[in-house]
C-alpha cells in the first residue's frame, strides 16, 4: 500500500483483541419483504473505537437498535459480554441495559428538565441514593464532559448544539459503564466543536478505559478517532483497521475512502500528526 499504511489511528495504541464485548453473529432483519441485514457478523473488542459506516438506508440504526436490544432480529444473536440479549427477558435486559450508556443523534434530552435532572435520571431510575448526591454525581459528570457548571441549570433550547451532545454524553456515563454507544455524536456540529468533541472522546475513552462504538458519517471524525471500522454493504458488514478499509476492493468502500472528502481527512490527519512529532 501507500504512505496511508502508515497513518496512525487513535495515537497509534494497539488494540488487544481478547474475547469481544460486543459480537453480533448471522443478523437478520427485515420489514416485511425489505431486508436489511442478511447474516451480518459484527465484533468489537475491548477498549477500542469502533466506527459503523454505510450508505443512507444500509441499516445502521437498524444495526443499532438492534444491539441496544430494542429490536429483535428475525435470525441471529447479539451478546453483550458473552451474554446473548436476544434471549432475554424484559427484566434481564434491564439490567445489562445498565451496562452500557447511549448518546442519540440529536441528544435525546428531555426538553422540560435541566442539564441537571437530564443527566441524573439514570441515576435515579437505578440507585437510591439521596437527592444531594445525585446532584453531585451529576456534577461531576457534566464537568468530566468539559461543560461549566453554570450549565446544569439550563435547559436544552438554552444550549449550543456541542454543549447539547456533551450533556448528552455526561448522561451517558453518569453510571460508569464501560461500553458507549455513540449515534453520529458529531452531526451538525461545526468543525471547530466537531474537532473538539474528537478530542474529548479520546480523552474519555483513554481515561475511563472505555470501548466505544460509534455511528458516524464524519470522515475527520473516523480517521482521528476509530481503531477499526465496520462498513454495512450488501446488507452484510466487512470490517477492519483504516488502513485495512483502504486496501478494500469493494466499489462503494473503495469510493468512500478514496473520494475527495477522504483524502482531504487524511491529509489533515497526517498534518496533524507530523505537527505534533515535530521537533520543537
Amino acid at each position: 500500500m501507500n504512505d496511508a499504511d502508515s497513518l496512525p489511528v487513535s495515537d497509534g495504541q494497539p488494540v488487544s483483541k481478547g474475547r469481544p464485548i460486543v459480537e453480533v453473529r448471522g443478523l437478520v432483519n427485515r420489514f416485511g419483504a425489505q431486508v436489511v441485514h442478511d447474516g451480518l457478523d459484527m465484533n468489537v473488542y475491548p477498549g477500542e473505537i469502533f466506527g459503523i459506516i454505510g450508505g443512507s438506508g444500509a441499516g445502521k440504526s437498524v444495526l443499532l437498535r438492534t444491539v441496544l436490544g430494542l429490536r429483535t432480529p428475525q435470525v441471529g444473536s447479539v451478546e453483550i459480554e458473552g451474554v446473548d440479549i436476544t434471549a432475554r427477558t424484559d427484566e434481564e435486559l434491564t439490567v445489562i441495559k445498565r451496562s452500557y450508556g447511549v448518546t442519540f443523534q440529536q441528544g435525546a434530552l428531555f426538553t422540560s428538565l435541566t442539564v441537571a435532572e437530564n443527566v441524573e435520571l439514570p441515576l435515579a431510575e437505578y440507585r437510591q441514593l439521596p437527592e444531594d448526591v445525585l446532584r453531585e454525581l451529576a456534577l461531576q459528570k457534566i464537568r468530566l464532559v468539559g461543560l461549566h457548571d453554570s450549565a446544569a441549570s439550563k435547559y436544552p433550547a438554552e444550549l449550543s448544539g456541542g454543549m447539547v451532545k456533551r450533556a448528552a454524553l455526561a448522561r451517558a456515563l453518569v453510571l460508569d459503564p464501560k461500553l458507549l454507544f455513540l449515534d453520529e455524536p458529531t452531526s451538525g456540529l461545526d468543525p471547530i466543536s466537531a474537532s473538539a468533541f474528537d478530542d474529548l472522546l479520546l480523552y474519555l475513552q483513554k481515561s475511563l478505559n472505555l470501548t466505544v462504538v460509534m455511528i458516524t458519517h464524519d470522515l475527520d471524525s473516523i480517521f482521528r478517532t476509530c481503531n477499526r471500522v465496520g462498513v454495512i454493504v450488501d446488507r452484510r458488514m466487512v470490517s477492519g483497521t483504516l488502513n485495512e478499509m483502504l486496501a478494500e476492493q469493494h466499489p462503494w468502500i473503495r469510493e468512500y475512502f478514496h473520494g475527495p472528502r477522504a483524502e482531504l481527512a487524511r491529509g489533515a490527519m497526517k498534518h496533524d500528526v507530523s505537527a505534533a512529532t515535530a521537533p520543537r
